[in-house]
This record gives structure tokens, C-alpha cells and sequence, in this order.
């Protein structure tokens, strides 16, 4: 197979910014994510935990969903308050472009 096989229906590179943080949570949940600013989601910053590879792309609101950090994590409830409230001190609101 060779590269003109594929049909893309997207293909792009920006420059971005990653932050890499691991913390343990007062639950003594612990955490190794790396959250990357880009301008390819509306203000939203992808954030992936590096312990499971599962990834999300967040905002701030989100946070306020119930279940969203459950299921995107596959976390206990109680892991996923204490993620948000990490969460809730580095996501910013989104900023919608056009």
C-alpha cells in the first residue's frame, strides 16, 4: 500500500504547547497526564492520561457533566472528583474563532 492509497480527509501540522504534570490526589489517586494547547479544538485542550492512553478533549464546562471524566477515564467517582478539581485550576473557558 502507498501513501496515494489513503483517502485523507484531513492532514495538518501546528505548532503546540504540552504540559506534563503527575500528582497524587488527596484520595491518594494517582496521576501522569499530559495536556496539550492547540488551536485545532475550539479552546479545548486534549488531555491524556499516560497511565491508561485514554484521552479527551476538555474544557472547563465539562468539568460541570456529570459522568464526563468517568467515562472518558474509565474512573470511580471519587477519582474523577478529584481529577476535576486538578482539572477545574487548568482548563480555561473556550474561546470559539471564525
Amino acid at each position: 500500500m502507498e501513501l496515494k492509497d489513503f483517502d485523507f480527509l484531513s492532514d495538518s501540522t501546528e505548532q503546540t504547547t504540552t504540559r506534563y504534570v503527575t500528582f497524587i490526589t488527596p484520595g491518594l489517586a494517582r496521576f501522569d497526564l499530559a495536556i496539550l494547547t492547540t488551536n485545532r479544538f475550539y479552546g479545548k485542550k486534549l488531555v491524556i492520561d499516560m497511565q491508561s492512553g485514554r484521552s479527551g478533549v476538555l474544557a472547563y464546562d465539562d468539568l460541570e457533566e456529570e459522568g464526563v471524566l468517568e467515562s472518558v477515564f474509565k474512573l470511580k467517582a471519587e477519582d474523577a472528583a478529584e481529577l476535576a478539581q486538578f482539572l477545574a485550576m487548568v482548563l480555561g473557558e473556550v474561546h470559539f474563532t471564525d
